[in-house]
């Protein structure tokens, strides 16, 4: 399959970007395993006469358009990793491999994100400065944006963008806000240590199940009675395991779930009353309990100056604007945000289910869209920074 950038007409143009896509889809590569699908992106950067930059990253693709005049480095991202699921679909370009399913639709972002760079390839030398296409791979780990980091490919880099398909917005609407957009996404597990007895004894041991069973109702009260009604929190224990005969009363019970705040005050306070309680009601009924943290990214915040612009380009792109509702699943486009000023967006994409669903799939019409308007972007956003004062980061 060739992609150039000399395609003349739209519908051309977007059935080019369906084939990406769809070629994604068929062929999904889990977190760290992404070598095909680098190998492909790589082949059609290279189609389209766009210049690759060579970084030390395994897999994922980092690809330069511009420089032909002196002004800014902006980055626009595109996450490339697939999910452990079984699709379901049934699509006639449904995934190819067993278990595995581009159920978070970063098959689109990736087509999409290409097709801004064979936009812009197009009209290089007009661009005042340098955009740097970030194609990112373990997202779903939340372990890529740091390896991209640690890579140095964001060195020299002013601003950065990127989205998310959203399904739950039409196509031709973008949601676009400052400020907190998803969460942070943290785990936790918490291990009670108890005595184990018969379960016709029990006064005879230490039940790990009723310190566990009042550890969940407890961790309830946190955000009820400890945040504030204006700001937005999850606690969700999603996994109890303990125990492995009915007429037996177990030494450890184990509990498994995720925090999720978006902002870092609200974070760091859960987690000290978090182990406050834990610790608390296990000494109450004579256990012993440990958590540990799995921290995940922070919050994605988007720059309040940089967000602006991006609605002012979305106008110009010919889309409806509208402030979102925040979502609180996690994305690793915030580490870069603890870097370097960023916007996320919410792209619409007329999809029927939500993210991770095994029948999720979205309205193809929204791959030109999303294109023209990170082209758009990029262009008015090297524009302006060229002759802006650096940005700060909010951290």
């Amino acid at each position: 399959m060739s992609i150039s950038a000399s395609e003349q007409t739209l519908p051309d143009f977007e059935q080019k970007l369906i084939e990406v896509r769809r070629h994604l889809h068929q062929n999904p590569e889990l977190s760290h395993e992404e070598v095909q699908t680098t190998a492909s992106i790589r082949a059609w950067l290279a189609e389209a006469g766009i210049r690759i930059a060579e970084f030390p990253l395994r897999t994922g693709v980092i690809a330069e358009v511009g420089g032909k005049q002196a002004g800014p480095i902006i980055a626009i991202r595109a996450d490339i990793d697939a999910l452990p699921i079984q699709e379901e679909t049934g699509l006639p370009y449904a995934s190819q491999v067993a278990g595995k399913m581009h159920a978070c639709g970063h098959d689109f972002h990736t087509a999409a994100v290409l097709g801004a760079a064979i936009l812009l390839k197009s009209r290089e030398s007009e661009l005042q400065g340098t955009v740097r296409f970030v194609f990112q791979p373990a997202e779903e780990k939340a372990q890529g944006a740091e390896q991209v980091i640690k890579s140095g490919a964001l060195e020299g880099v002013r601003a950065i963008y990127g989205m998310h398909n959203k399904p739950d917005l039409p196509v031709g609407t973008i949601g676009i806000k400052s400020g907190p957009l998803m969460a942070a996404a943290d785990g936790f597990v918490i291990e009670v240590e108890g005595l184990g007895t018969h379960a016709a004894v029990p006064e005879a041991g230490i039940d790990p199940i009723v310190t566990g069973a009042h550890i969940v109702t407890a961790l309830q009260s946190i955000i009820s009675r400890n945040i504030s009604s204006l700001q937005s929190a999850v606690i969700s224990v999603t996994r109890i395991h303990s125990g492995t005969a009915w007429n037996v009363i177990p030494d450890k019970a184990i509990l498994d779930g995720t925090l999720r705040t978006f902002e870092e005050s609200v974070r760091s306070l859960i987690i000290t009353r978090f182990e406050q309680v834990v610790h608390g009601v296990a000494a109450a009924y004579g256990t012993k309990a440990t958590v540990r943290w799995v921290k995940g990214p922070p919050s994605v915040f988007n720059d309040s100056e940089l967000a602006q612009l991006a609605s002012e380009a979305a106008v110009e792109a010919g889309l409806n604007v509208i402030t979102p509702v925040p979502s609180p699943a996690g994305e690793d486009f915030a580490f870069y945000q603890k870097q370097i000023p960023g916007v996320f967006v919410f792209m619409g994409t007329s999809g029927s289910q939500e993210w991770h669903h095994p029948a999720f799939d979205l309205d193809e019409r929204a791959l030109p869209i999303s294109a023209n308007y990170f082209a758009v972007l990029a262009e008015k956003a090297l524009k302006e920074l060229s002759t802006d004062i650096p940005l700060e980061v909010s951290k």
